[in-house]
Parts: C-alpha cells; structure tokens; sequence
C-alpha cells in the first residue's frame, strides 16, 4: 500500500473526534523521510491533540514495522497565513475576515458569511480615497475563480 494512503488511513482511525480532520500530508525526503500530517477542526485544533495523533499515529507505525527507513514525524495544525484547502475549512471560518487572491490576478478582501459546494458569500471590503473602507454585503466568489484565500488574523 502506498505510505501516503496508508498513514491517512491510520490518523482517520486515531482522531480523538469526528470535529477534527485531515488537510494534508507531505512526505518527502530521501536518505530519511520527513513525514508531516496536518490536521485541523471544525472548532480549530489544539496542541494537545496534535500531540496525541503523532504518538499514536508513531506507535502504530512503530510497533507495526510499517516504514522500513528512518523518518520523522510531524502532526500539526495549519499555520497562520497557510491557505484554506478544504472546504470544511471554509465552513469552519465563516465570520472571519479573509483575503481571496483570483485567478484573474485580482484580490478581494472580506469577511466570510456563507459557504456552498461551489462558492463563497462574503462581505467585501472596498478601499476608498482618504483610507476610508466601503462594505459590500452579498459578494458571491466562486470556487473555481478563487486561486487561494487566507485568514487574517487581526491583533487589534
């Protein structure tokens, strides 16, 4: 079985609850292989879960004999400024405020109101002159026109 597929297969069964999902894994290395899963929550993640799915997920492993080389393993949640992948993701930061890069090259800024199978509700941010900011309610993004979309997180 490819290792890819078969440490998904492993971190779905040792998730501590159904709130939390899988973003991605990566794998790359040769001479040691570096093996980083992200995981992340309908609620966010916390450290400690993070912790719990890498020493299960590296005791299964371990115990198993599943990787023949040696390897690191990583299990952590998406960082700040690391793009949404999932659609679940989406879901999960509706009324937060995110910035859309499109495929058109343009950029669009707002806070996320709604999230369907093919596209985003937000509430657009629109600079105007003299720093002031106009909102537009109801700006419908499609997914298939949005290259990326991050969180900002305000410290404010």
């Amino acid at each position: 079985m490819e290792t890819e597929k078969l440490i998904r297969e492993i971190v779905e069964s040792v998730l501590p609850d159904t709130s939390l999902f899988i973003v991605d894994i990566e794998i790359s290395g040769i001479d040691k292989k570096k093996i980083n899963v992200i995981i992340d929550g309908d609620n966010g993640v916390g450290i400690d879960k993070c912790v719990r799915v890498n020493r299960k997920l590296g005791n299964y492993l371990e115990e198993n004999d599943l990787i023949k080389e040696a390897y690191t393993l990583d299990v952590s949640s998406p960082g700040i400024g690391q793009p949404l992948k999932m659609l679940r993701q989406y879901k999960s930061n509706i009324g937060r405020k995110l910035e859309f890069q499109l495929n058109d090259g343009k950029k669009a800024v707002g806070k996320l109101e709604e999230v369907s199978e093919d596209k985003v509700v937000i509430e657009q941010e629109i600079a105007e002159k003299k720093k002031k900011v106009k909102f537009v309610k109801g700006v419908e993004l499609n997914f298939e026109n949005i290259k990326e979309a991050k969180v900002l997180v305000s410290f404010k």
